[in-house]
């Protein structure tokens, strides 16, 4: 079942013109959530060391982790324009951010800050995902992939889309 909607997502996201950099992060989340690779306290299995497959040298990128601000390292790759599989440091560290807020971590992450009681329950991690993918897509200027809201759109009591549109 699972190869079956990883076989799907890519074919909508081909449909959707989106950016290599996206097809490939969303795929490498989706992997690691249902894989159960996926732990926000863990600099090579949260939502930004997936994308980039696993590594954790990203953390470089800046002196605390969930933070936006940029290391001595972060401003050197941002400003020489560096990317890490399409990404810009400063997108990482906001990608990062936006995972763990959603998870419902105080950020950025110290051992006296707030942090969920099961960090890495589905609950929380889907939480952490839509999030991410929301940001991704506007990263990339295409609406948000996981937005099925203009499901329960109607106009004089009919629906306005039906869900043929959003499965073809």
């Amino acid at each position: 079942m699972c190869l079956q909607n990883l076989l799907y997502l890519k074919s909508k996201l081909k449909l959707m013109k989106t950016s290599q950099r996206l097809e490939h992060a969303l795929i490498k989340l989706y992997n690691a959530y249902h894989n159960n690779r996926l732990n926000p306290e863990d600099c090579s299995a949260c939502a930004v060391g997936n994308i980039l497959d696993n590594q954790d040298s990203w953390k470089h990128l800046s002196n605390d982790h969930g933070s936006l601000q940029l290391s001595y390292v972060g401003r050197v790759h941002q400003n020489l324009g560096r990317k890490f599989n399409g990404y810009a440091p400063q997108e990482i560290l906001q990608i990062e951010k936006v995972f763990l807020d959603a998870c419902g971590f105080k950020t950025p992450l110290c051992h006296y800050n707030h942090k969920p009681k099961n960090p890495t329950s589905n609950e929380v991690l889907f939480d952490g995902l839509v999030a991410v993918v929301k940001l991704l897509c506007k990263l990339d200027n295409i609406p948000n992939v996981m937005n099925y809201s203009k499901l329960f759109e109607q106009e004089n009591g009919e629906p306005v889309y039906h869900l043929k549109t959003f499965l073809a």
